[in-house]
């Protein structure tokens, strides 16, 4: 893997963290902990993608499930039941 260098503007509190995180020994140098936090963020964004993905997958199911639907009354009915029942025990 290449590397190409990028120059970035940040605000003061940005570089004072960067710098103070540094100084205490987390990270070895500011490269590393840019790196570092690129890489979180790369990994956050396809954890969010994966998890849309199985909503995505689980709504398809849902519409394509052959069993008839629900309506919100025997829902309900049934969590009342449920509900009852624990409660009695």
């Amino acid at each position: 893997m290449g590397q190409r260098k990028l120059d970035v503007t940040l605000p003061d509190e940005m570089i004072e963290a960067i710098e103070g995180r540094v100084e205490a020994g987390e990270f070895s140098s500011a490269d590393e902990l840019m790196r570092t936090a690129v890489d979180a963020l790369l990994r956050d964004d396809f954890d969010a993608d994966a998890q849309l993905t199985d909503i995505r997958q689980r709504i398809r199911q849902s519409i394509d499930d052959p069993r008839p639907s629900v309506s919100s009354a025997e829902v309900r009915k049934h969590l009342d039941a449920l509900y009852d029942q624990h409660r009695d025990q």
